[in-house]
């Protein structure tokens, strides 16, 4: 094969994704720290899946149209790090290609290439043993390979996908904290992923979605959503004559209520002689009609899908609210924070934070979630405090997003929830943005933040033996305490946190703490560190016990 098309790399991109979807949750699994927020391979197969999703129906022949509606699709779906530089590669990849109409060999080698110096452009500080390092590594080699040898298409890929598996397998001789734990580097471990299936597909086998690798894409239109609330399903409805006993099984309605209840919810059965009228939601009719069907034949029958019927009143109700905010000026300033619990949400808003993502660890949101929360502050000026080092590059792309529409972004390098905190709570409207700015950084970048939270394997770092199940305790991406009890993690975490110079302590309680420990916890520290005021709040945030911000 000497030569791309359009339609051949769009297969190119749909097996790429599929095989990274199949084999996320061993990406995830590559996580250094021992920590549940193991989330690379996810971030990366949501951000590969907008992407996809952009092409999948297009009939272009001009690679170069497919490869930039691709590129779109990735920087809009993009979250976490990983996910942002995986978008920063395909970029650079479909630049390249601008006035191509197919890809002949140089071309791809050059593209990738080009997608590599977009990707270390994206990052304010580089490092070396990751994803960076394999895409750059290997579209060199290619280049390299092709100053000597001529190949076709199908040889040249095969040798860009052998150069990243060495390279991937060398990052832990390049980054340390991979060596001392014993994996690779987990993004590019994703890369290697999008790689062979694009491969395969250059040999004639697109690779197919398997069903669903975890639960946390499982599920059809009534399983709990991203806020944990219930969605709807299908309302099923149907009035069903009974037997006749030849062919059909006896009926027993106390026995045919127990099953259909424990196959879905607002169940209503009704039996009168032969009759039988059922109402009920249900995430699986089909199971229910075919069990149903075991005791007689169906005389009326009806099907609904609630959550579709739900989103459609909340996107016309939504669509409304935005016409109506469009149509007033914009105010001079907004705040939008990422943010993950109840507890924490209100202290945001309380702050004067304009809009929320959700988001956080485990859950990165993506630029468009980004985008679309500074778009809802509806200020020509508007502080965007990230609260995660994963999203921060997000947040950055979000405002390039938006500079043509006029809106001057400030992103904030916070890290954490109390980083974020901090920094919100010292905004001065007496002041201009720049000097608030500065400010606020100081402020933030003053406070020393804690975590705990449970390991997910045994392991040693940084000294410390962590047993899976236990708690760790973790101050600025250091493991300093690993107990079996929670509390106990906790307390010996704030001895070492609180020094003679510290003055403010703020902690948040994770949602597997009780509200009536509050009271408990307060008095113990306000007894043992007398100089110290403690603020002390509810967060409900998930995956951490406790969050610490000592000032």
């Amino acid at each position: 094969m000497r030569s791309i098309n359009g339609q051949l790399f769009k297969q190119m991109i749909i097996s790429g994704t599929n095989n990274l979807y199949n084999s996320y949750p061993e990406i995830d699994a590559l996580n250094v720290f021992p920590v549940p927020d193991g989330d690379t391979g996810m971030n990366m197969n949501l951000t590969m899946s907008s992407g996809a999703k952009e092409v999948q129906n297009r009939s272009d022949e001009n690679v170069y149209e497919i490869a930039i509606a691709f590129s779109k699709g990735l920087l809009m779906g993009a979250r976490g790090n990983s996910g942002v530089i995986t978008s920063q590669i395909f970029r650079g990849f479909a630049e390249s290609l601008s006035g191509k109409n197919i890809i002949k060999v140089n071309d791809l080698a050059n593209a990738f290439a080009n997608g590599s110096k977009v990707a270390y452009q994206a990052v304010m500080r580089p490092v070396e043993g990751t994803i960076l390092t394999v895409i750059r590594e290997s579209s060199q080699a290619l280049v390299d390979r092709l100053k000597v040898d001529e190949l076709s298409i199908e040889k040249a890929f095969a040798y860009l996908l052998h150069e990243a598996r060495e390279s991937l397998k060398r990052t832990p001789d390049l980054l340390p904290v991979l060596k001392e734990v014993g994996v690779v580097d987990s993004g590019g471990a994703g890369l290697i992923k999008i790689l062979e299936g694009m491969n395969a597909a250059i040999l004639g086998d697109v690779i197919d979605k398997n069903a669903a690798t975890s639960t946390q894409e499982k599920g059809g239109p009534a399983t709990l959503n991203q806020d944990g609330e219930e969605e709807y399903g299908y309302c099923t409805e149907f009035i069903m004559r009974l037997g006749p006993d030849s062919i059909k099984k006896p009926f027993n309605e106390k026995r045919f209520v127990s099953v259909l209840q424990s196959h879905g919810n607002s169940l209503v059965v009704a039996t009168i002689d032969d009759i039988v009228k059922v109402h009920v939601h249900t995430l699986n009719p089909g199971g229910i009609l075919q069990y149903a069907q075991n005791f007689g034949e169906f005389l009326t029958l009806k099907i609904e899908n609630m959550t579709e019927q739900h989103t459609h009143i909340l996107e016309e109700k939504k669509a409304k609210e935005e016409a109506q905010l469009k149509e007033q000026p914009l105010k001079e300033f907004g705040m939008v924070a990422i943010s993950s619990g109840k507890g924490i949400d209100d202290t945001f808003l309380s702050l004067g934070v304009d809009a929320i993502v959700k988001g956080g660890q485990t859950m990165n949101p993506s630029i468009e979630d980004i985008s679309k929360a500074i778009r809802e502050a509806h200020a020509k000026n508007v502080f965007v405090f990230p609260n995660n080092g994963n999203i921060i590059m997000a947040a950055n792309a979000a405002k390039d997003v938006l500079k043509d529409e006029g809106i001057n972004v400030y992103v904030f390098l916070t890290k954490n929830i109390n980083q974020g905190i901090v920094a919100a709570s010292l905004y001065n409207p007496d002041i201009s943005l720049e000097e608030n700015f500065n400010e606020m950084t100081e402020a933030y970048q003053n406070v020393r933040s804690g975590q705990i939270t449970y390991a997910i394997k045994d392991t040693d770092i940084d000294g410390v033996h962590v047993t899976k199940d236990y708690f760790m305790g973790i101050v600025d991406k250091k493991i300093l305490v690993c107990e079996k009890d929670k509390f106990d993690c906790f307390y010996h975490l704030i001895d070492q946190m609180i020094d003679e110079d510290s003055s403010v302590c703020t902690i948040f309680l994770g949602e597997d703490i009780s509200e009536d420990k509050l009271d408990d916890i307060v008095e113990k520290l306000s007894t043992k560190y007398e100089n110290v005021e403690f603020e002390i709040r509810m967060g409900n945030q998930p995956v951490y016990s406790f969050l610490i911000g000592v000032e």
